[in-house]
């Protein structure tokens, strides 16, 4: 288990556990920024690790976005956080936002980055891109993903009025993908990881990949990596095993070779 004053990253089987540990508001401050690129690098080269949970600490927030206190770093965490954002939507391995409270500016741009969102149904859980009340814009990219979910111009509504939304109003936006109780918010996103661990690492990674390089390059190299991938499970260990596990009427054991 890494420590950092700011990131706690745990290990549990194939699952990995990151959480932001910067109170009040686990906003991000250069070294926050700079502890949770090492989470990532971390994970990323784990080859035990197969989905990850990203988390706040507490009970009331999980990220607020930019820590106004570190204002001197501005430009700086700004360019790492927009840079790590989209390496989280590149992932090659499930990233699961565990939304345990408000996400607001760079919190929610981050959330939007995972591939699934869980949130807590609280009184002061709520999610929005808020910058305009500021005078600025988001600029973690959260013009870009937030109307891949949400649509256009539900997307322009919410960033042009700085609009929030509870748990409900998100998942009826499709923002997030499951609503549940802070008593079960770790439970549930600890039964979705381990679904995902079940299933094929390779195949898991290589229709990410597909999709993030038709997100980010155009269909027809969308369609290229999606070619490779398929080539690449066709001679896997995990493609002979679902095959007969099939064959054998039973649940298949994916070992990720």
């Amino acid at each position: 288990m890494m420590t950092d004053k700011n990131i706690i990253l745990e290990k549990r089987d194939g699952i990995r556990i990151i959480t932001v540990n910067h109170p009040p508001a686990n906003a991000w401050d250069l070294a926050t920024v700079e502890a949770f690129e090492q989470a990532i690098d971390e994970v990323e080269n784990d080859s035990g690790a197969r989905v990850v949970i990203i988390t706040g600490a507490g009970d009331t927030c999980f990220s607020a976005g930019f820590d106004v206190k570190d204002a001197a770093n501005a430009a700086l965490i700004s360019s790492k956080a927009r840079a790590l954002w989209t390496r989280i939507d590149r992932f090659s391995k499930a990233v699961i936002a565990a939304l345990n409270g408000y996400a607001l500016g760079g919190g929610l741009e981050l959330a939007v980055s995972c591939h699934f969102r869980i949130m807590v149904d609280a009184p002061k859980a709520r999610l929005g891109l808020t910058e305009l009340n500021l005078g600025i814009i988001p600029g973690w990219g959260g013009t870009q993903r937030l109307p891949r979910l949400v649509g256009r111009a539900k997307a322009l509504d919410m960033i042009l009025f700085s609009r929030t939304l509870n748990a409900r109003e998100a998942f009826e936006a499709g923002l997030v993908n499951q609503v549940t109780t802070p008593e079960r918010l770790m439970n549930d996103a600890l039964e979705l990881a381990q679904r995902l661990a079940e299933r094929p690492p390779i195949a898991v990674s290589c229709v990410l990949k597909a999709m993030a390089a038709g997100e980010y390059e155009g269909l027809e190299r969308g369609l290229e990596v999606e070619s490779e991938g398929s080539a690449r499970v066709r001679d896997s260990n995990d493609r002979m095993e679902g095959f007969q596990a099939f064959l054998e009427k039973r649940k298949p054991v994916f070992t990720g070779r």
